[in-house]
């Protein structure tokens, strides 16, 4: 017959049993108390050392990187910290999380490398908060350089997300790298037009215009030719003319547009010049 427990047994094991239902239900009442607890306190130490990076002279691209690596290590901590008041042996617990990242580290191995590619950016810069770049089929102004990704904002109010891996291996092109950019225009003239006179006539509104630059030079001190204007291409309905000028980083797409424009109402109400359109000269032979 199986074995019974007596009274006195049994009045010893609900004390027992009790004292252990206490004894958990206290490890659970404050790890949940310390969760709670702990993530105000990640909130309030974030927003206290974004204030403190922003009031430094630490660039805005290493502040975001930053206080993204910062929430990472105290969301870990408190995570530990509630296995803890749970009553896991953290040692234990630190020994099998070690474990486990270096299993975790070769399956998330392109985030490692994001990681990577994340102080390369920082390190040498190729571009930072507020550049207008181009890299990846995407192109737009750097909101934010994260720990694994950088954050652009497109010209359509889009947030594109790239990892930093990729934009430290491949091409990325900075234009807000410099403070002054090269502005070039295809203007179309009819054969037959007089050449010198478009010539003349398209120098004369780059010089009219305040926003191209009448004296510019490049990174080494050199002058280079303000106002550009010659002939590139005779295509099959057109004389084309590859215009070019200066202005400032800030001002090239008015500066472009404007000038468009321009040339678009001059040429249209000259006598002399005319807009070419698509023709085609069919002969006709009779037999």
């Amino acid at each position: 017959m199986p074995e019974t427990l007596d009274v006195s047994q049994l009045d010893q094991l609900i004390p027992q049993l009790v004292t252990m239902g206490l004894d958990a239900g206290k490890n659970v009442l404050a790890a949940l108390l310390l969760f709670i607890v702990g993530r105000y306190v990640i909130k309030f130490l974030n927003k206290l050392f974004a204030r403190l990076l922003s009031r430094g002279t630490i660039d805005p691209s290493v502040q975001t990187f930053l206080r993204s690596l910062v929430n990472i290590l105290l969301i870990i901590l408190l995570v530990v910290s509630v296995i803890g008041a749970l009553g896991v042996n953290t040692t234990s617990f630190a020994a099998l999380l070690a474990s486990a990242g270096v299993a975790v580290g070769m399956a998330l191995s392109g985030n490692l490398q994001n990681f990577a590619g994340g102080i390369i950016i920082l390190l040498f810069k190729p571009y930072k908060v507020g550049d207008w770049i181009e890299a990846q089929g995407q192109s737009g102004t750097v909101r934010e350089i994260q720990i694994f990704h950088t954050v652009i904002e497109t010209a359509d109010m889009r947030a594109v997300v790239i990892p930093n891996g990729a934009m430290s291996n491949a091409t990325v092109v900075n234009v807000s790298k410099y403070d002054m950019r090269r502005l070039i225009w295809t203007i179309s003239v009819e054969y037959g037009n007089d050449i010198d006179y478009a010539r003349e006539v398209l120098t004369r509104l780059m010089k009219e215009e305040a926003l191209l630059l009448p004296e510019p030079v490049d990174r080494d001190g050199n002058a280079l030719v303000p106002y550009f204007v010659e002939l590139s291409a005779m295509n099959s309905s057109s004389v084309d003319l590859t215009v070019r000028a200066y202005c400032k980083a800030a001002d090239y797409w008015t500066a472009y547009f404007k000038m468009q424009d321009k040339f678009y109402r001059t040429i249209n109400s000259d006598p002399k010049l005319n807009i070419p359109f698509q023709t085609q000269t069919l002969h006709i032979v009779k037999d």
